[in-house]
């Protein structure tokens, strides 16, 4: 992200994948999910909506569990974030375990949204994120 040229393709590639899935909206969870999201909901012409952690977020919210390396977390998302058929592509920048997308998938699922498509930059291939994601359509920009 500190190379701006770096970052704009990155950005644009995202991009140009999120038009193929006709996103009407981008979710991404805090805090890294927001600089590699905003730019791609920007671009696109769409909204964005964040998902934080418990006690972040100033509306009503939804909750969702999620298991970390040493105990387990709770995700927020705003009731009204997200309308029932809602086209949604999920970004991050990174893929790892899987918990956190799991739990964010989870929260556009509670509110009626359709996850089309889940956005990372890379993906740690020896952590197998994707099998908690399973049957969700993945895009990762570098893979380790």
């Amino acid at each position: 992200m500190a190379d701006g040229a770096a970052y704009r393709q990155a950005t644009q590639e995202i991009v140009n994948y999120a038009k193929e899935k006709r996103i009407d909206m981008v979710v991404g969870p805090e805090a890294r999910g927001f600089i590699v999201g905003c730019p791609v909901a920007y671009e696109l012409g769409v909204g964005f909506a964040p998902v934080r952690k418990k006690g972040k977020l100033p509306r009503e919210v939804i909750e969702a569990e999620y298991q970390k390396e040493y105990g387990v977390d709770i995700l927020t998302m705003h009731k009204d974030a997200i309308q029932p058929g809602q086209r949604v592509l999920i970004c991050d920048d990174l893929l790892a375990t899987g918990g956190t997308i799991a739990a964010t998938i989870e929260l556009v699922e509670k509110l009626g949204g359709v996850v089309v498509g889940c956005a990372f930059l890379i993906e740690l291939m020896d952590l197998h994120g994707r099998d908690k994601i399973e049957g969700y359509d993945i895009i990762t920009l570098m893979e380790y």
